[in-house]
């Protein structure tokens, strides 16, 4: 069955988490939104070795369950990685989540909770 349009009608807006070359290629694509004040808040966050876990967790957490103009969150899957509990436990259809490679971190399709689950519906 499908979704009711009132769960997607107002995602109109990607979200990405990843390493500095993945987010500021997606801003020049053209992604970039920040919120009108005074919240101001950005549907992006750069992420590199001293990034905090809990930094992560917060943005993912921001962009799937508080903002309701997020229809998918793009995130590096090494990124995924230091929050795989967290990203493994969000079972909700929108905003669909989907991990992305990185230049230096190639995509490692066993590691992919998308994949993963799609696996066990098919009983692989």
């Amino acid at each position: 069955m499908a979704a009711p349009p009132s769960a997607y009608k107002d995602r109109q807006f990607l979200a990405v988490i990843g390493d500095e070359d993945s987010v500021t290629g997606l801003l020049l694509a053209g992604i970039g939104h920040v919120t009108e004040p005074p919240d101001s808040q950005k549907n992006f966050l750069v992420c590199d070795s001293k990034t905090e876990r809990s930094e992560i967790e917060r943005a993912f957490t921001r962009f799937t369950k508080e903002r309701k103009d997020i229809g998918i969150v793009l995130i590096n899957q090494h990124v995924a990685e230091q929050i795989r509990d967290t990203v493994d436990k969000f079972q909700e259809a929108f905003p669909a989540v989907l991990e992305i490679p990185s230049k230096d971190h190639p995509y490692d399709p066993e590691k992919d909770s998308v994949l993963r689950r799609v696996r066990r519906l098919f009983g692989e």
